[in-house]
């Protein structure tokens, strides 16, 4: 499976615009969850497994390999952990996560 970057053809844009290679990479199913188990500190590859409701190692490891590469991730002495790239995205999305708490408190009305 190829990583989705920018410039090269992904999902929903065959030119690869930056942010439709975003999108697609961020949709990838586990990705969201992995850098959002990162936000805070760095986990080994077996306390992410954990983390992330017991994924098959072999769909982990595609995964990590995805996010490297697309340097949002590093693998380190500590275990993974965000680029600051990767924190720069993740504070990035705070603003969506604080519409989506927003969005589920109205939806309970």
């Amino acid at each position: 499976m190829t990583t989705p970057l920018p410039n090269k053809s992904v999902r929903g844009s065959s030119s690869g615009v930056a942010i439709m290679a975003v999108f697609d990479l961020l949709g990838r199913k586990w990705n969201m969850r992995i850098l959002w188990e990162l936000r805070c500190s760095s986990l080994s590859f077996r306390a992410l497994q954990a983390r992330c409701d017991k994924m098959s190692p072999s769909v982990l490891n595609s995964r990590l390999k995805q996010l490297t590469e697309a340097q949002l991730i590093i693998s380190s002495t500590e275990g993974y952990q965000l680029t600051e790239l990767g924190v720069s995205l993740m504070t990035t999305l705070d603003p969506l996560r604080n519409w989506a708490t927003q969005w589920e408190s109205e939806l309970k009305k």
